[in-house]
């Protein structure tokens, strides 16, 4: 029988976070991933502001 761990715990190790400047209010601020150039990059405290509303 095949066992599958699809949704269970998952452990990357630590993760790497990235200095960035937001591109809101000019804050340097940490990110858990690498920018894409050219797109902007919020700190915790502006990133609400820029999401999508949910439906």
């Amino acid at each position: 029988m095949f066992k599958s761990n699809f949704g269970g715990p998952r452990n990357f190790g630590p993760r790497e976070m990235t200095k960035v400047v937001c591109s809101d209010c000019g804050k340097e601020c940490e990110v858990p991933f690498k920018p894409t150039e050219g797109r902007p990059v919020y700190c915790q405290e502006c990133l609400p502001n820029h999401r999508r509303p949910r439906f």
